[in-house]
């Protein structure tokens, strides 16, 4: 069946089903101007390529005997069908974007089911992205291509995998229409699952409206739905900024220690939850370059893989000059805490990296020399453009003392071996065995991640038809510390493979 058209898109309506979630809506309850209400636009043809069964049962789905009608699904995920007490909206936001402000952003092709609570008693955000236009697409078409689709479900389930915090990724649908990017592309729609979708942007909004009351019941909504142990704080705005401050410390830090470029660091894109929020641009580090830029519209480098813990300390600047209006007393007073509360980021950060880097290592204890010892680790594998993931696996193969890594760094490793006894000295004072210390390192370095080539070769595939390479590389993501069965997943890009620059394509 071909796409609708439009007389026949605007005469459908999504009915309604039953799902075994269990839906509260408290966003939908909060003034209208935080958002617009919608419904997703019903596709023709639609397919689910791919269910996340585990998931799909924390949110309580498989006691409804949905699970077993595949057709029950497939219409749901495309938003062809919606969850009987679903209150479907666009939220409003705005963002500074590479450093400029935009007052209004919004989800533009994103639509908000609802908040199901899940087996743990936790509120969860279900969105459909891709679901057709909202009051907020402006010139879009509200769809979603199918290659960016993919890349998130890929990597958003192996960023979880690896104990990351993200959003996650429920089901993927094809929908059986065509749309244009950079050529015609099938469009698919992603269900996806958040703690909250609330961003720095969205403080951003009301505060540059001087839209006072709004910005207050956000910030106590906020509280409210992710920290209510602030409700009693005697500062409790003062106190939500720190949380996100050190939530955002340490979001930012795992994504350094593993070799993570998100490449769309903007404010709309920082989550209040500190979950990794868009996957559009982002790759991980094959060879170590601390200039890494895998975006292609980021022209100037300013989210380049060394520079992320200062883009999120930028944008914590501006959650807190949203929030000045807040506080009592002198706004030099608020101007003052904010600032000493967004001046903690720093520290917090490079310790929560430091212990992360500590950890690939295999450094149990804590001692003053760790630091340089990581740093001049860094600037070796950048000198000698050596591959960050390969080299840490083949270093918990080198405990014994050999130096057999030295290979890795070319036929001028002098300077390597020099870093390498240091380390093994290090690792000495441990305590531990040989045995013990590969075994620590082993949890701490994964063995499969999705490497962009790899990542890129499945899109291809899928765009010729072909969906097995992208189902083979989840399994493989999703179990990063186990041995995959293909080797390949395990192998560095050969020179043609490299990818050079991601393309939003959004």
């Amino acid at each position: 069946m071909g796409a609708l058209t439009r007389h026949q898109e605007e005469s459908l309506v999504p009915s309604r089903m039953m799902t075994g979630m269990c839906f509260d809506n408290s966003y939908a309850r909060l003034p209208a101007a935080f958002y617009q209400h919608c419904e997703p636009l019903p596709v023709a043809a639609p397919e689910l390529l791919v269910l996340n069964k585990p998931l799909a049962g924390e949110l309580g789905m498989d006691d409804s005997g949905l699970m077993a009608n595949s057709d029950h699904l497939t219409q749901l995920f495309a938003g062809n069908r919606l969850p009987m007490d679903a209150q479907p909206l666009a939220m409003a936001y705005a963002g500074h974007q590479f450093g400029q402000f935009v007052p209004q952003l919004g989800d533009d092709r994103a639509i908000l089911l609802g908040e199901v609570i899940d087996r743990c008693q936790q509120r969860r955000d279900l969105q459909l992205k891709g679901a057709g236009r909202t009051p907020f697409a402006r010139s879009g078409d509200g769809r979603s291509p199918l290659g960016p689709a993919l890349r998130e479900y890929l990597v958003s389930e192996a960023m979880h995998a690896l104990g990351v915090p993200t959003t996650r990724a429920l089901a993927l649908t094809t929908t059986g229409e065509k749309i244009y990017r950079q050529g015609t592309e099938a469009a698919a729609v992603l269900a996806r699952v958040a703690s909250c979708h609330i961003r720095v942007g969205t403080f951003e909004y009301f505060a540059r409206r001087q839209q006072w009351q709004p910005l207050r019941q956000l910030a106590d909504y906020s509280i409210a739905r992710m920290a209510p142990e602030l409700m009693v704080d005697p500062d409790p705005y003062l106190a939500l900024l720190r949380l996100m401050v050190a939530r955002q410390a340490k979001l930012v830090a795992h994504w350094v220690s593993l070799g993570f470029v998100h490449g769309v660091m903007n404010t709309d894109n920082m989550s209040l939850a500190g979950e990794t929020l868009n996957y559009s641009s982002c790759a991980f580090l094959d060879h170590y370059d601390p200039d890494a830029v895998f975006s292609s519209i980021d022209i100037t480098g300013r989210y380049a893989y060394n520079s992320q813990g200062f883009a999120a300390q930028w944008n914590l600047a501006r959650l807190a000059e949203a929030l000045l209006a807040l506080f009592e007393g002198p706004e030099s007073q608020a101007v003052a805490r904010t600032s000493r509360a967004v001046q903690e980021f720093w520290p917090m950060y490079e310790e929560h990296l430091l212990n992360l880097m500590r950890a690939r290592l295999g450094l149990e204890a804590v001692m003053p020399t760790d630091r340089q010892l990581v740093q001049d680790l860094r600037q070796l594998l950048a000198l000698q453009k050596v591959d960050y993931h390969t080299f840490f696996l083949k270093l918990a193969e080198d405990v014994e003392g050999g130096g057999i890594t030295a290979g890795l760094f070319g036929a001028d490793a002098g300077d390597y071996l020099n870093w390498y006894r240091r380390w093994h000295l290090r690792l000495t004072l441990t305590g531990r065995s040989s045995r013990q210390c590969a075994d620590a390192m082993a949890t701490a370095n994964p063995v499969v991640i999705p490497r962009n080539h790899l990542v890129e070769h499945a899109i291809r595939r899928a765009h010729e038809g072909d969906f097995s390479e992208f189902h083979q590389l989840l399994e493989a993501v999703t179990r990063p510390f186990e041995m995959p069965a293909d080797a390949r997943y395990l192998q560095p890009p050969k020179p043609e493979e490299v990818l050079r620059s991601t393309l939003c394509g959004t």
